[in-house]
């Protein structure tokens, strides 16, 4: 077995087995401009466990990494918490190569698997059962949607370590395998992203969720996802506790996201007017050009906003091609407590901004007026008008969040 791999120790009886993915830069439409890491761990009792397997590429990582620890003959019991790909894709090698007693997962684990792989052998286990490994136990905290039907959490109460499948995780490549050995504002900013991204349209289950575990009054040293570096202090845990809890509530800021994309700049200098003029009212605008700005990062930007204002040219009578990217990407996340209006400039007919408007309105965003069109290049006039548009959805804004 290579040696180049190693497993790394988390506490005396627990080892990060996993694989750092550092060329992954698109997870399904979402840049992951850091690549990721894809945690599985391995549990040393008196019955050995291995928690989450890794992306099919990286078996063999995987399985030299705990054979610097064990034979991983000798596992006993393999847990899915997740079945998708980027947890499962090895899963069926691995059982071959392992043979374990027993392999299992959640009620919709198992039929996942069966359904991925034709695995008939995993055993379905109910939501709060206990798994005994002799000096060691796991217990299974069902959560479903979050982010998939399968999903589940599983704790070890011995060490107090929740093992978090995608909860509380990240995007992030990197050899440092815990939180506190990184810049707290590349953990804002990557687990904001990967909330956004992935999690914002599950605010309802993930809400639920962390209501069961804190009524649960389970203890956490350790918070280990599956995905990104593992949480081990005190206050690391209780802060990205706090954001989540933050972000699940979604509630109006003064941040105004501004995005659009142009042919011939004149979309642009109404764009640019409108941050002027939501700045004149008191919000904090980001005007982000779609030509710079990845989808993924607006989102982002969009998780902390109050506002969103889309601008758009016509194109074949309908909206640009990456406003109707950006839009559907955006519609099924499903950001919440939004305000905003549509814009846009048009040669013939004004349906590019009818159609951001309609999508706008069709996600709940509450608008102002019916928004702005303004012929070929805009006039004096039509910045001026572009500058209220900017005031009013401020003044709209400022009126959500004083409303909380």
């Amino acid at each position: 077995m290579n040696d180049t791999f190693r497993a790394q120790q988390i506490t005396d009886s627990v080892y990060w087995v996993g694989a750092i993915d550092w060329g992954l830069r698109d997870f399904h439409g979402y840049a992951t401009s850091r690549g990721t890491t894809y945690n599985a761990y391995l549990v040393l009792a008196d019955k050995i466990a291995l928690i989450d397997a890794v992306k099919a590429p990286f078996k063999n990582e995987l399985l030299a990494r705990i054979a610097s620890v064990i034979d991983p003959q000798r596992i006993d019991v393999i847990v899915s918490n997740h079945s998708e790909m980027d947890h499962s894709g090895c899963l069926p090698e691995v059982i071959a190569a392992v043979e374990p007693e027993r392999v299992v997962a959640s009620k919709a684990g198992a039929e996942t698997l069966r359904q991925h792989f034709d695995l008939t052998s995993i055993e379905a286990v109910e939501d709060g059962a206990v798994l005994d490994l002799g000096n060691r136990t796991l217990q299974f905290v069902e959560t479903k949607m979050v982010h998939w039907p399968d999903s589940m959490l599983t704790y070890m109460p011995e060490e107090k370590l929740l093992f978090s499948q995608d909860a509380f995780g990240m995007h992030l490549a990197t050899i440092e395998l815990f939180v506190d050995n990184l810049p707290r504002e590349l953990l804002e900013a990557e687990a904001a992203k990967y909330f956004a991204n992935i999690l914002m349209p599950l605010v309802g289950p993930i809400s639920k969720a962390l209501a069961k575990v804190q009524q649960s009054g389970i203890a956490l040293d350790i918070v280990a996802p599956d995905h990104g570096p593992i949480w081990r202090r005190a206050e690391d845990i209780a802060w990205i506790i706090g954001k989540y809890v933050e972000w699940c509530a979604q509630k109006p800021t003064m941040k105004a996201v501004v995005t659009y994309d142009t042919m011939w700049g004149s979309t642009e200098r109404l764009a640019r007017a409108i941050g002027e003029g939501l700045k004149a009212g008191g919000a904090d605008p980001r005007v982000m050009p779609l030509r710079g700005s990845h989808r993924s990062d607006v989102a982002t930007e969009v998780l902390g906003a109050g506002a969103l204002v889309v601008g758009s040219p016509t194109l074949n009578m309908n909206m640009f091609p990456t406003v109707a990217d950006v839009l559907t990407y955006l519609k099924g996340l499903k950001p919440q407590n939004l305000v905003g209006a549509a814009f846009g400039s048009y040669g013939w007919a004004p349906a590019g901004v009818r159609h951001v408007h309609e999508t706008l309105a069709a996600m709940k965003v509450d608008l102002v007026d019916d928004g702005l069109a303004v012929k070929y290049v805009p006039t004096d006039e039509n910045l001026k008008a572009a500058h209220a548009l900017g005031v009013a959805v401020a003044g709209k804004l400022k009126a959500a969040c004083a409303r909380g």
